[in-house]
């Protein structure tokens, strides 16, 4: 993925991660922030909190 994100000075490539992931059998996504969230009952309610967390992020640098 090449683009730039709002706090970038330039044009970059950015490797998207896994964030989904298994802790004693539970899922939970991890974050840029290096937060751990969770847990989910099913890889569709995580792919549905991630966008969730996403867009918070992203109406929070919005206010700044």
């Amino acid at each position: 993925m090449y683009g730039m994100r709002a706090q970038d000075n330039a044009p970059a490539t950015h490797f998207r991660s896994h964030r989904m992931c298994r802790v004693n059998g539970e899922l939970y996504f991890s974050t840029r922030e290096n937060t751990l969230e969770g847990p989910f009952d099913n890889p569709e309610r995580v792919a549905r909190e991630i966008q969730a967390y996403i867009d918070r992020m992203q109406a929070l640098g919005a206010r700044r």
